[in-house]
């Protein structure tokens, strides 16, 4: 089965710069088949990485949650059962 985890985070007061460059930096145990960063508005970063996996709670390697100072409330974590790609 093929996994996305789903991670988001709202930076502080004029460090969302600071926390793309963290989330850029950031090595994980073990590379994911596709791994995307993105910007949004508000300094919000999202990182997406792709996996395959036996079941839908596998274990897998996560991003940290950052520094408290560098965000502005806790992570969000989601995960996604690819159903169809096109």
């Amino acid at each position: 089965m093929r996994l996305t985890l789903m991670w988001e985070a709202r930076a502080a007061q004029g460090r969302g710069a600071e926390l793309l460059e963290w989330a850029r930096a950031r090595v994980l145990p073990y590379e994911p088949l596709r791994r995307e960063i993105l910007r949004a508005p508000q300094d919000r970063v999202l990182v997406l990485t792709w996996w395959e996996a036996a079941a839908f709670d596998a274990e897998l390697p996560e991003l940290p949650e950052p520094e408290a100072e560098l965000i502005t409330r806790p992570v969000h974590r989601w995960r996604f059962e690819s159903v169809e790609t096109s």
